[in-house]
């Protein structure tokens, strides 16, 4: 991969991705390390092209000289049969959220969600009580979120979701990868007796986006000794976390998590380890420039 005084080309390909912050940021670390950087945003909708393109991008942008891209919501799960090779992790999930592309041309898929998430919950929550955890939602970001809390420690998960059929899929592949640890499958009229029990909240459904706003639960059911972790970030103080804020639960913000997967991201596309802080810093000057 590029090292001091070259260049790369990187894309993002999903869905809406135009306004994403990932390639700025990605630019802004570059810059700071010497390095030049382009990312572009490969935007589906703005393209008017389908999701099942994503192997075809990826392998034209290949051949036109990406050297790596990110991949994001609908395709995660999409790009994997246009790979050539998939790291451990990312065989485990069924997703791709990165693919670099080799000097021979070969596509390697790997996952920087799982490690992403749990990078950021060791920092924003360093103290958190892991041992009894309910998560909401299983579908996008939830399954890597589901593999990083028995990664980062947690040894009792309940996993909600609307899809029981998805979420018992989400679970068995849970335990496959963590036999030592108990994962539950429980529904939405279960979660009030399973937070009650619990020790900490993740929400890692899109409910608190800009464009779904509100909260995934009754704030009701929140209490002051649950901490409570958000995978949006956009906003970054989500109704959800306001309410927990406001009772005194410990927080974690998504920027957290969507710093994280972009420090792995950047080393595999750029062949250089970021700084840590600098790139939190950088993501969260572009989330106040928007106001």
């Amino acid at each position: 991969m590029s090292v001091r005084g070259q260049s790369y080309l990187a894309g993002l390909i999903g869905d809406g991705t135009t306004p994403s912050l990932t390639p700025p940021m990605h630019e802004m670390e570059a810059d700071a390390l010497g390095l030049r950087c382009i990312y572009r945003p490969i935007d589906l909708s703005t393209n008017g092209r389908s999701p099942a393109d994503v192997g075809e991008l990826v392998r034209t942008g290949a051949d036109l000289g990406f050297s790596a891209f990110n991949i994001t919501h609908p395709c995660k799960n999409l790009v994997v049969d246009a790979l050539d090779e998939l790291s451990e992790g990312a065989a485990r999930l069924g997703a791709v959220n990165t693919v670099v592309v080799g000097p021979d041309g070969r596509l390697t898929g790997h996952n920087t969600d799982v490690t992403g998430f749990a990078w950021g919950l060791a920092r924003a929550l360093p103290d958190a009580d892991l041992s009894r955890v309910v998560q909401l939602g299983t579908g996008g970001a939830g399954v890597s979120v589901a593999h990083a809390l028995p990664t980062s420690g947690a040894r009792h998960l309940t996993l909600v979701d609307l899809d029981a059929e998805r979420c018992e899929t989400i679970a068995a592949g849970v335990r496959a990868a963590f036999p030592d640890a108990t994962v539950e499958v429980a529904g939405p009229a279960d979660l009030p007796e399973a937070l009650g029990a619990a020790t900490g909240l993740v929400n890692a459904t899109p409910v608190g986006m800009h464009q779904h706003p509100g909260t995934p639960l009754p704030p009701a059911l929140l209490r002051p000794e649950l901490w409570v972790a958000d995978v949006v970030y956009r906003p970054l103080r989500t109704p959800l976390l306001e309410a927990a804020r406001e009772l005194g639960c410990a927080v974690m913000d998504g920027g957290w998590m969507a710093t994280g997967q972009a420090i792995d991201a950047f080393e595999l596309m750029s062949g250089q380890r970021p700084d840590p802080e600098r790139l939190r810093g950088h993501f969260l000057r572009l989330v106040a420039a928007e106001g």
